[in-house]
């Protein structure tokens, strides 16, 4: 049953029903940085971009991502053996859409450096993760994939890409 919870000073609008428009509005109310997953499990590049990351564990060390279980890019990934992750930065919004279309070239016009263990950055990234698969959880339409950090570092001086409401934004000075 939908309604109104009253909190003062606020409409709050209880969701009934699980109406997926509406909950996918719901749910780019949060703002979240944008991260490129990316490696070379059989010698040519794979990637995608994705929202959901987040850290985990100190000890030891885990962050996750989401990948939807309909994902045709997933199944590839995960067999690589490294998989980089790359925190985008500000300049990064055409890889990020890149990375997240259905056809076409994900990696071209962006440069990207490869490790030993074939995990793909993107260059200028804010921060980067060099990860391997520690689990994967079914949960509902998606998995939530852990992974196990390996190496990493932050370029302190690149800004954030955000992306909020289903837009690109940058963080105010």
């Amino acid at each position: 049953m939908a309604g109104t919870i009253g909190v003062p000073g606020m409409s709050v609008t209880h969701i009934g029903t699980t109406d997926p428009a509406r909950l996918r509005r719901v749910f780019a109310a949060f703002p979240t940085g944008v991260t490129a997953l990316a490696a070379e499990p059989e010698g040519f590049p794979v990637g995608m971009a994705a929202s959901s990351f987040t850290s985990v564990s100190l000890d030891p060390p885990l962050v996750s991502v989401c990948v939807a279980q309909t994902s045709r890019t997933w199944p590839a990934l995960r067999l690589a053996t490294r998989i980089g992750v790359s925190v985008l930065a500000d300049g990064h919004a055409e890889a990020s859409r890149q990375l997240s279309a259905k056809e076409g070239d994900r990696f071209g016009g962006s440069r990207w450096r490869r490790s030993d263990d074939r995990a793909l950055f993107l260059e200028g990234a804010a921060a980067w993760l060099d990860c391997s698969l520690e689990q994967e959880i079914p949960a509902g339409d998606h998995y939530i994939v852990l992974l196990r950090v390996h190496d990493l570092d932050i370029d302190a001086n690149a800004e954030p890409l955000v992306f909020h409401r289903s837009a690109y934004r940058r963080l105010a000075s």
